[in-house]
């Protein structure tokens, strides 16, 4: 397909750009194959060049012959598009909205991208699995890495080296992982130097309603343990969802199975939830109203600053099992692509002092995201403005981003990088020039060769001149463990995502954070209140059974 044959109008002279608090911009647009772009005769006044593929949705209006296309982007941008003619506004809108719902993945723009700087480091290479084991080898002698999956046959969302324990063979390897989710058995997320606890994900058993068990599965899991020692499962599903799943050949680890292993529910809400949450988060951020009970009540709505507790607060949960109790952890949901990867990472950013530096934190990146499968190219396909509704869409990785702002904000001398990195990281997820966040697991990438085609995100990023700029100025190194907090008032909005096309709302944000302060205070009065109303009425009946027996 020739991407001139969707171009209808490809210029159109004398359109006006409309952008929140920016002043207004006359010009010349012009659509390419991959980009809208509008240029100003104006002196020192900023282009537009607008990817395609960052295109959420579109709105048309009519005022005579004027006619308004609405941009809305997968970044949470707004534009406003007014262009004179409506035959030349329908051309337009009609070829933006072809051009920005392409199906292919191999005529997305990292495919034609032709980087203009210097190519120092191949981003490829430089986070491969045999990298993070020889640090594991400096430490422990008691894993292996194992090319059982070198074909992706065995499971095809993981990659094709895995570290597995040292005593089980590949043999044992294909058993477990056909009773898990989509073969993703059980593999090392990370090692605590500290004591030589580990930490595990996988996807959920299929245990189904006959209780099917499997040795291999078990034996797996129990080699990670140190003699004597318990390990913990944490399922990010509540009971009810994983009692469910056993009616869909899903379920849960028996405790008779693994006598050894304690099962730990923490509800983490599934991606549908999620979508929902981003969509309702967004709207509450462009209310206009500037009515503060309105806002308030629409943000608290959306749930989304309730899911960032849930997950921190289960992150929490496995590094406290690891580091203070001396445990091993398997994590767990039900596909093991998306609440599971949350939950290791945070909870290595909270044990590993290395993922708080931009090295670490690409690898962790790297390792827990990318490699581990989480299907980007399914979650990132839509952002809030979709019209659509929704299919496998969810902002999985914006939580975790979020997440990691708000530890980073409470403890904002122990990272090395800065919120530029976090806010770069989510543009590039839902659309880039480059090919890192392409496909949704590692055997796409290869199928798609983009490591032969495309430009990796790391080449660009570990440059030094665009380092600087996400180097944070008050990093100290620290090795400790960092015990983030998750009480509601010590979690924000993360205005530079949410608010930042959106200034007028900004000044409503210290207003809400004061707001939550006093609503949680009016809750432990409350508390309190119902706590002696309990005790009086304890009192009472105590005192009628000593009237009754006198």
């Amino acid at each position: 397909m020739e991407f001139a044959e969707l171009i209808k109008t490809p210029r159109v002279d004398g359109v006006v750009l409309h952008r929140p608090f920016m002043p207004t911009v006359e010009g010349t647009l012009c659509l390419t194959g991959h980009h809208l772009i509008l240029s100003s005769r104006q002196d020192n006044t900023e282009e537009l060049w607008l990817l395609h593929a960052n295109i959420d949705s579109t709105e048309k209006r009519f005022v005579g012959s004027l006619g308004t296309i609405i941009v809305k982007c997968k970044d949470l941008r707004v534009i406003q598009l007014d262009i004179p003619g409506m035959e030349e506004c329908l051309n337009i809108a009609s070829s933006i909205e072809a051009l920005s719902t392409l199906d292919s993945v191999s005529l997305m723009y990292p495919f034609f991208y032709r980087p203009l700087f210097e190519v120092i480091e191949d981003g490829w290479q430089s986070f491969a699995p045999e990298e993070s084991f020889r640090d594991l080898e400096s430490m422990t002698d008691e894993w292996r890495l194992s090319e059982v999956n070198k074909d992706f046959s065995v499971c095809p969302s993981y990659p094709s080296l895995l570290t597995v324990p040292k005593d089980i063979d590949d043999e044992s390897l294909c058993k477990a992982a056909s009773f898990r989710h989509g073969g993703r058995f059980p593999v090392l997320s990370y090692y605590h130097k500290k004591n030589g606890m580990v930490m595990m994900r996988a996807a959920q058993p299929l245990t189904g309603t006959n209780g099917r068990r499997c040795k291999e599965d078990e034996k797996l899991i129990n080699a990670t343990l140190c003699a004597g020692k318990r390990g913990y499962i944490i399922d990010t599903r509540t009971i009810a969802v994983a009692q469910q799943a056993k009616a869909r050949g899903g379920g849960f680890e028996q405790e008779a199975n693994y006598p050894q292993w304690r099962r730990i529910h923490k509800a983490i809400e599934r991606s549908n939830v999620l979508q929902d949450s981003l969509i309702k988060l967004v709207e509450a951020c462009n209310d206009q109203s500037h009515s503060m009970d309105r806002w308030l009540s629409k943000l608290e709505a959306s749930n989304w600053q309730s899911n960032v507790k849930e997950i921190l607060t289960t992150a929490c949960l496995a590094a406290q099992c690891i580091d203070r109790e001396g445990a091993s952890v398997l994590v767990h949901g039900t596909e093991g692509t998306d609440s599971t990867l949350q939950v290791t990472s945070l909870a290595q950013i909270i044990l590993d002092p290395a993922c708080r530096t931009i090295r670490g934190f690409e690898a962790l990146i790297e390792r827990e995201w990318l490699q581990a499968g989480h299907p980007f190219h399914q979650r990132c396909a839509q952002s809030a403005y979709s019209n659509g509704k929704p299919r496998s869409e969810a902002p999985v990785f914006l939580l975790f981003l979020d997440c990691v702002w708000q530890i980073l904000r409470q403890f904002p001398c122990s990272f090395q990088f800065n919120e530029n990195l976090l806010i770069m990281l989510f543009e590039h997820a839902y659309t880039s020039q480059f090919g890192t966040f392409l496909g949704n697991c590692v055997a796409e990438r290869g199928k798609l060769q983009l490591s032969q085609k495309t430009v990796s995100l790391w080449s660009w990023v570990n440059r030094p001149q665009e380092l600087e700029r996400f180097l944070n100025p008050l990093y100290e190194p620290n090795n400790l463990v960092i015990w983030p907090s998750v009480a509601p008032q010590s979690l924000l909005l993360w205005e530079g995502v949410f608010l930042r096309w959106n200034r007028s709302t900004k000044c409503l944000d210290e207003a809400y954070q004061e707001m939550v302060h006093i609503i949680e205070y009016n809750k432990e009065l409350q508390n309190k209140v119902n706590s002696l109303r309990r005790q009086l009425a304890q009192l009472e009946t105590e005192d009628k059974m000593v009237a009754d027996l006198k």
